[in-house]
């Protein structure tokens, strides 16, 4: 048998070797429950690659141009060894092609190689580091093969180049099989085309949970196989480049949450495995090798504790991160769900919080008439039916903090100095049920949702106005899947508008002192919202010294998703270190525009940066206008 001809029967082995692993692969993805597809997604995949995923990816240009050569040049390579030598045309020009694609292969693996040597805390290691090797030992295979002419090779040299050759492809074939790391080229493709949330495609920022069929008995994600098939075929995809990991403010805090390792957790109870085999840092205070899990087993706490699930704060700075575009909090949420829905298990002061909502339909167990006490003295009108306003001002739970009515009182001088025709709901007001929902209380989130709804018909106003990003959240994004649709905007939005519109004058802020910006997770993640904030503080005269963190990629405050509830300890506190952030920018104000933040970097020990709501400042600057 020739050399080619070897090169072809070994091409097809492989062939076939990955559609076997693919079709086992499969058999696994498709235990979860049914999910709505458009198969049109695969004509999509070369765009959502080369445009959807290399935007994440190219935050890190190094790994950007690294993965080009390297995915790159492999693609190249096997694309023309199907044509060359698994249609048998053995064309010497065919061959330059492929000796110029493995060229280009080997040069993006040398410098996988130099990553390697030195990684990063994050990478994984384990079977990962074996891969500048065997995908060394493919392209080194192909270029023996190629660059030496057939009629001068001699047989040490060909069975060389062939046992090279096996060697890489049997990563690339086994890979996906085998559960190898080269199982995410396939299943990230294919999680490309037939993403849970494929909206995000088309430049939607995709961050809504999708409501449970509460009377279908869809109580979440108890085992591995309540989970969509999409969902499964994207744990697979994940690369383990842990980006997740390093962004996660539960982490860096200590808490038992990592989610580069929760994800690997729902890999090992897709395949019946235990976690022993992962080569990733744990999650902090919990060993590797003590879990196991089954496709149709509970995943709390044989395969992942339930600390964990609890631990997350719902920032979604994991999946902003992710370069698979991997779904970590749908994922986390599911399992809340099912934790709170069919077992009543919520720690901390969770259960006293849901207790009140169901009781009093307000979190802290307050009189809903006793909402809006703090603006008896200015004057405030309260819609009514009939009664149309151009803006309704829902002030959301918060409303009850003292603090936070500083906040509001100077969002209604606001208002009024810009003479908006605007109204508040007064003792209609309840809240909004998004601490519910993150929770895992589906029913209590859906029964307020669907009374919230009934309120807002019977009202006429033209665009809801909130200074609670949760709340903006809810209403904008989460209510249209219940029958409510709104036009909600934040109130930094409102006002950075008001002011270029010319409506609402103001002076230069009396703040003389080092300024940044916190951007809260639910108004700059969740909603895209990054710019109003800081449009209104240039307006206002106002230098923003940025935090490393900031923007898309802000760091949490640790308030989101009911985690100051749960209260999962940890080695030290998240806004301690959001306020370490702003001490290493010299900041000596914290503008913030969530009550939320607002309370959590206020509630830092020691001495620190004054937090003010970006109202405030604004409310400052007319106050000092001439």
């Amino acid at each position: 048998m020739s050399v080619a001809v070897a090169v072809t029967v070994l091409f097809w082995v492989s062939v076939a070797t990955l559609a076997i692993g693919l079709a086992r692969r499969a058999r696994l993805w498709r235990t979860g429950r049914e999910a709505d597809v458009e198969w049109a997604g695969l004509l999509a995949v070369p765009k959502r690659y080369f445009v959807d995923l290399h935007h994440v990816v190219a935050r890190d240009p190094y790994i950007a141009n690294t993965h080009i050569a390297t995915a790159g040049g492999a693609f190249a390579a096997l694309v023309l060894v199907a044509i060359n030598y698994g249609l048998g045309l053995y064309a010497p020009v065919l061959d330059w092609a492929i000796l110029l694609a493995a060229g280009v292969m080997l040069t993006g693996v040398y410098f996988v190689w130099m990553r390697r040597r030195h990684p990063p805390l994050r990478l994984s290691g384990g079977a990962w580091n074996r891969l500048p090797y065997t995908l060394a030992a493919f392209a080194l295979g192909l270029a023996l093969l190629t660059l030496v002419p057939s009629q001068t090779l001699s047989a040490g040299i060909a069975i060389a180049a062939l046992a090279l050759l096996l060697a890489g492809s049997a990563e690339l074939a086994l890979g996906i099989g085998a559960g190898g790391p080269m199982k995410h080229a396939v299943a990230g493709l294919l999680h490309l085309a037939f993403h849970p949330r494929p909206e995000r495609f088309a430049g939607v920022r995709s961050t809504a949970l999708s409501p449970l069929k509460l009377s279908n008995h869809d109580f979440g994600t108890r085992k591995p196989s309540d989970f969509l098939w999409t969902e499964l075929l994207s744990f697979d995809a994940c690369v383990e480049c842990g980006k997740c990991e390093q962004s996660c403010p539960a982490f860096a805090a200590g808490q038992p949450l990592n989610p580069k390792k929760l994800i690997q957790d729902l890999v090992a109870g897709l395949s019946g495995s235990n976690d022993s085999a992962y080569a990733g840092r744990p999650y902090p205070g919990i060993p590797i090798g003590s879990h196991h899990g089954e496709l149709s087993a509970a995943i709390v706490p044989k395969l992942i504790e339930a600390e964990t699930v609890w631990s997350c704060t719902t920032c979604r700075a994991c999946v902003e991160e992710c370069p698979m575009l991997i779904e970590h909090v749908d994922a986390i949420v599911g399992m809340r769900r099912s934790l709170n829905l069919t077992q009543g298990e919520v720690p901390g002061t969770a259960p006293e919080t849901l207790s009140n909502l169901r009781e009093t339909e307000t979190q802290g167990g307050h009189a809903r008439a006793a909402r809006y006490n703090w603006a008896v003295d200015l004057d405030v009108p309260i819609i009514e039916p009939g009664k149309p306003a151009d803006l309704l001002l829902v002030a959301g739970e918060g409303a009850f903090d003292m603090r936070y009515q500083r906040t509001l009182r100077a969002l209604v001088k606001l208002l009024k100095a810009a003479r908006v025709d605007f109204a508040v709901l007064g003792e209609r007001e309840r809240d909004t049920g998004d601490t519910a929902r993150r929770l895992g209380d589906e029913a209590t989130f859906q029964s307020f949702a669907k009374r919230n709804i009934e309120t807002f018909a019977s009202l006429d106003f033209k665009r809801i106005v909130t200074s609670d990003p949760h709340v903006l959240h809810s209403l904008r994004n989460e209510y249209p899947a219940l029958g409510g649709k709104y036009t909600v905007i934040h109130h930094t939005a409102l006002l950075a508008e008001l002011a270029e519109q010319g409506k609402l004058q103001l002076g230069k802020s009396p703040e003389a002192r080092a300024l940044t910006y916190h951007d809260p997770c639910y108004l700059g993640r969740y909603n895209g919202e990054t710019e109003a904030p800081r449009a209104l503080l240039r307006k206002l005269g106002i230098e923003v010294r940025e935090m490393q963190r900031s923007g898309l990629r802000g760091r949490c405050c640790g308030g989101g998703g009911g985690a100051p509830l749960t209260d999962i300890p940890g080695k030290q506190r998240i806004p301690d270190i959001r306020m370490a952030d702003a001490r290493d920018v010299g900041a000596d104000v914290i503008a913030v525009a969530c009550p939320q933040c607002t309370a959590m970097l206020e509630g830092v020990a020691g001495a620190h940066a004054e937090v003010l709501d970006i109202a405030e400042l604004a409310a400052a600057s007319l106050e000092a206008r001439p």
